[in-house]
C-alpha cells in the first residue's frame, strides 16, 4: 500500500519480493498429431475436430478407440486393414508376393481400408512419448472392396484433404504443440500432399511454436534404383515457404507395432471365405480341415467359436494361411517414421535436451527397411545443391541395426536454419521468454523494467548454458542481451510503447562430419 493512501494510525506490514520474476521452460516434445481414428466419442461428447491433449496411450484409446467387449469376446479391432490376394501371370515385378501351387500371387491392400494415425500413436509412446494432442478428423471410411495395382503408389480416397486441412487449422488456436504430424498425408495424390505440407510449413511460420515433420509418398515401397524419383517429387512439391520448420524423413520403417492376433481371416478378400477357401484348399489339393473350419465357420454348429479361435484353428490346418498372414502382417506394419520420430525427439528432450540431434540414435520397434540405403546414396538425400531441402535417412549398419542417420531441415542450405536441433532450440528459448515477458507488458517503460527483463532473461540463457545448450568457454560468450535507451530503442519507441529486447544466442551445433587426418611419419628414438 502507498504511504499516501494510509488513512488510520497503526502498524502496516510491507512484503518485498526478495527474488526476480524467472523464465520457466516450455515443454519442446508435444506433437500434435491429425487423422482419421476409430471413433472420437467419449462420456457422451464427441471429440471429432476438437484438438485434445493425452498423456498415454490409455488416455487416446479411451477417447478414440472403440471400447472392448466383455469377456470371452475377443478385443475389438481398431484398425483393419483389408488385402487381397491377385494371381500373377509371371513373377510380379513389384511389391509383395507368394508362390501357391506353381501360382505366383500379388499381395495387396484395398487402399481405401489403409490408414496410419492409429499404429503411428502406437510407435510415437512406444519410443518414448509423452504429452501429444490429437486432432481426430473423422472415422475410418467405406472399402472400395477392390485390390490396388500392385505397382501403384496408395491413394485412400477416404482421406481427404479438405478434412486435414481443416484439423490443421484448428491447430492454430493452440500455442502448447511443437510439431505437427500428419501420417496420413502420404494417402493423398501428390498434389494434394504438396498442398498440405505447403500448409503445414506456412502454419508453422506464422505460428513460429513448432515443426512439421513429413513422410515421403513413396517411401514405403521405394524402386531399388528410381527411388530418386520420389526424392525429387518431395522436393518439387514442399514450395519455398517456411522450409526453416520442415524435416522429412525416409524410408518407411518396418514396425513390430501390429502382432499376429490383429491379422486374421477377417482381413482377406473383404472378408470373402470363398476366395480364400479357393487359394488353401484348392480342388487340386484339397485340405478337408480348412474346408471343415471354413463351413463352420460360415455356419457354426452349436456354440460358436471366437474370431482368433477360428484363426487359430486355420494357422495349425495350413502352412499356407499361415504364410498368408505373416505376409499381410509385414505389410500392415511397415509405418511412415512420423510418428516415430516425435517419440525419438521426445527421449532425447528429457534425456539430453532439445539442442542434442535427434540422430545416431535407434527407433523402438523398427525391424526392418523397404530399402538400405549406402553412404553415396544418402548424399543426394543429405544435400540437394538446387533446392537446398535435405531429407534424413533411416539406414540401416551392420552390428547396429537402424538407426536416424540425418539432423537437417528441409532449409539446408542456410547457415543459420541447416539443423533440426538448432530450429526446435530456438523455438524453445524464444517462446520460454516471450511467456516470461508478458508479466511486464503494460509496466512501466523505464530503466528498472529494462533492467529486471534482462536479468529475467540473463538467468535464464545461464542455465542454458549451463545444461550444455549454448556454446562458449563462459555465459558471457555463450549470449547477450540488451535492452535500454541507446541501445535497443529509441525515444520514439518508448513514446510509442516499445520495448526492444535484444538476445544473441550461440547454440550448439551438431558434429555432423568428423574429419580424422592421419599423416606418417619417420620413427624416432626415445
Amino acid at each position: 500500500m502507498l504511504q499516501s493512501n494510509r488513512k488510520t494510525p497503526g502498524v502496516y506490514i510491507n512484503e518485498l519480493n526478495a527474488f526476480p520474476n524467472s523464465v520457466v521452460p516450455v515443454a519442446t516434445a508435444v506433437p500434435a498429431f491429425i487423422g482419421y481414428t476409430p471413433q472420437a466419442f467419449y462420456q457422451g461428447k464427441s471429440y471429432t475436430n476438437i484438438p485434445t491433449k493425452v498423456s498415454s496411450f490409455t488416455e487416446f484409446k479411451a477417447i478414440y478407440c472403440i471400447p472392448d467387449p466383455a469377456a470371452p469376446a475377443d478385443p475389438s479391432k481398431q484398425y483393419n486393414p483389408q488385402y487381397y490376394l491377385v494371381a500373377q501371370k509371371a513373377l510380379p515385378a513389384k511389391g509383395d508376393y507368394l508362390n501357391i501351387n506353381g501360382t505366383y500371387y500379388s499381395i495387396v491392400p484395398d487402399p481405401n481400408t489403409i490408414y496410419y494415425l492409429y499404429n503411428s500413436i502406437r510407435l510415437f509412446y512406444q519410443n518414448g512419448g509423452g504429452d501429444a494432442y490429437i486432432v481426430s478428423v473423422g472415422p475410418y471410411g467405406s472399402p472400395s472392396k477392390n485390390p490396388m495395382n500392385p505397382a501403384d503408389q496408395i491413394v485412400n480416397l477416404n482421406v481427404q484433404l479438405s478434412d486435414l486441412l481443416n484439423g490443421l487449422a484448428l491447430l492454430k488456436n493452440e500455442q502448447e504443440p511443437t510439431m505437427y504430424i500428419c501420417p496420413e498425408a502420404t494417402l493423398l495424390s501428390v498434389k494434394d500432399n504438396g498442398t498440405l505440407m505447403q500448409e503445414m510449413l506456412v502454419q508453422c511460420t506464422d505460428m513460429q511454436t513448432a515443426i512439421s515433420i513429413f513422410d515421403l509418398i513413396g517411401g514405403k515401397n521405394p524402386d531399388p534404383i528410381l527411388y530418386t524419383n520420389d526424392i525429387t517429387t518431395f522436393r518439387n512439391n514442399t514450395g519455398s515457404l517456411g522450409l526453416k520448420y520442415g524435416a522429412a524423413y525416409y524410408p518407411f520403417i518396418g514396425t513390430t507395432i501390429m502382432q499376429n492376433q490383429e491379422i486374421d481371416y477377417t482381413n482377406l478378400f473383404g472378408g470373402d471365405l470363398k476366395q480364400l477357401k479357393t487359394i488353401l484348399s484348392p480342388p487340386s489339393n484339397l485340405n478337408p480341415t480348412v474346408d471343415k473350419i471354413i463351413a463352420n465357420i460360415q455356419e457354426p454348429t452349436g456354440d460358436p467359436l471366437t474370431v482368433s479361435q477360428y484363426n487359430n484353428a486355420l494357422l495349425n490346418a495350413s502352412q499356407t494361411y499361415n504364410e498368408i498372414i505373416q505376409h499381410v502382417l509385414s505389410d500392415a506394419n511397415i509405418l511412415p517414421p512420423s510418428g516415430a520420430m516425435a517419440g525419438v525427439m521426445t527421449t532425447i528432450d528429457n534425456q539430453e535436451g532439445v539442442w542434442s540431434a535427434p540422430a545416431n540414435t535407434s527407433i523402438v520397434g523398427a525391424a526392418s527397411l523397404p530399402i538400405r540405403l549406402s553412404d553415396s546414396q544418402q548424399e543426394n538425400l543429405n544435400e540437394d545443391a538446387v533446392t537446398g531441402k535435405s531429407i534424413n535417412a533411416i539406414r540401416f549398419f551392420n552390428g547396429l541395426g537402424i538407426l536416424v542417420w540425418g539432423a537437417r531441415t528441409l532449409d539446408g542450405n542456410s547457415a543459420d536454419w541447416k539443423y533440426v536441433p538448432i530450429r526446435r532450440t530456438a523455438i524453445f528459448l524464444e517462446q520460454s521468454c516471450k511467456l516470461a515477458a508478458q508479466a511486464y507488458v503494460f509496466q512501466p517503460n523505464v530503466k528498472n523494467t529494462w533492467e529486471a527483463v534482462k536479468a529475467m532473461i540473463s538467468s535464464f540463457l545461464t542455465s542454458i548454458w549451463k545444461e550444455g545448450g549454448l556454446q562458449g568457454a563462459s555465459a558471457s560468450d555463450a549470449f547477450s542481451v540488451d535492452c535500454g535507451l541507446g541501445t535497443t530503442m529509441t525515444s520514439e519507441d518508448i513514446l510509442n510503447g516499445f520495448m526492444n529486447v535484444t538476445v544473441k544466442v550461440a547454440i550448439v551445433h551438431p558434429a555432423e562430419f568428423i574429419v580424422l587426418t592421419f599423416q606418417q611419419q619417420m620413427a624416432t628414438s626415445s
